[in-house]
């Protein structure tokens, strides 16, 4: 393997995702089911290989079946699973998805007694490749219990903000432990600072700054630090606004949604790739906005995720 500096390392939540075949029927009626490579941090890592740049995913399974087809499906789509190691305490997580489109896509989430990705411990780290990677991501869900949380942030301090270090929100409140929820400003606080993108959706960005109008959520997340803050507004698109003070608004891609889920993360692959090459902010926008609508107009997550011929070709 080479010794060069990563494009995209990845580090966080996997696990299988379990969809039904046929759309718009409940799980208790649902009769056959597709299996597929989940998590958002391992999407967004599949997300950017696919876009040819050299990724790894820092992330743990369990010692199971489910664990070795992870590992497998990572090095089928061209992503390094040096780092996905097993933990023999814990199954692999297995989520469960409803898809009742265009917008209704419940998740059903099997991380019990704990996921295996919350083991990730500081200890473990290869802090001189995370240090060099040119991106870094890692996600919310990541601080939700230790020791993941301290080896989050040992990351990020690996870091020294160099490169480009992205938070990505993730607010699932069902993955926190009701004692751990209140501590969710004073740790989003803490990792922002460590930060230069974050990236999240209005309500996670309420979640993170208490701010529910974009701009002021937009400024909220500049002022703790990033250079860069993101805020995706679904069927408004996306804005994101810079330390330097420009203001980007970016329309969104129009598609017949079969499931909406995957499409943030291919968004995030999109942007990754983007800031990578240099790219004008309103370019990696667009990149990111096409990608997750062609995501969207797919059934899978990471087996849907495009080239970038096909984000081209949507933008005409």
């Amino acid at each position: 393997m080479s010794d060069e500096p990563y494009d995209v390392i990845t580090m966080g939540r996997i696990g299988v995702d379990l969809y039904p075949l046929v759309t718009g029927v409940p799980l208790a009626e649902a009769e056959t089911f597709g299996k597929f490579l989940g998590g958002s941090p391992a999407n967004v890592a599949v997300a950017a290989a696919r876009l040819g740049r050299r990724t790894a995913v820092v992330t743990r399974t369990g010692a199971d079946p489910f664990g070795a087809y992870l590992r497998s499906e990572l090095r089928g789509f061209g992503v390094d699973d040096r780092w996905a190691a097993e933990v023999a305490a814990y199954p692999t997580p297995v989520t469960f998805c409803e898809i009742f489109p265009p917008d209704r896509f419940p998740l059903y989430f099997y991380r019990e007694p704990k996921a295996p990705d919350l083991e990730i411990r500081a200890e473990e780290l290869d802090l001189e490749a995370i240090g060099a990677a040119r991106v870094f991501w890692m996600t919310g869900t990541g601080l939700s219990a230790e020791p993941s949380r301290g080896a989050t942030f040992t990351a990020l301090e690996a870091r020294d903000r160099g490169g480009v270090t992205v938070f990505d929100l993730d607010w699932r409140p069902m993955l926190w432990a009701d004692g751990e929820r209140s501590r969710v400003p004073e740790l989003y606080a803490r990792a922002l600072g460590l930060a230069t993108v974050a990236v999240g959706n209005v309500e996670e960005c309420a979640v993170a700054t208490g701010e529910r109008d974009p701009w002021a959520a937009g400024r909220a997340l500049l002022a703790a630090g990033v250079e860069l803050a993101v805020v995706k507004r679904g069927p408004e698109g996306v804005l994101a606004l810079h330390r330097d003070g420009t203001v980007t608004e970016v329309p969104p891609v129009a598609v017949d949604v079969v499931n909406g889920l995957g499409a943030g993360d291919a968004f995030g692959g999109a942007l990754c790739h983007g800031l990578l090459a240099g790219w004008p902010v309103e370019r990696v926008l667009r990149y990111g906005n096409a990608a997750g609508a062609i995501v969207a107009g797919r059934l899978a997550c990471s087996s849907a995720m495009p080239v970038l011929s096909e984000i081209e070709e949507v933008l005409g």
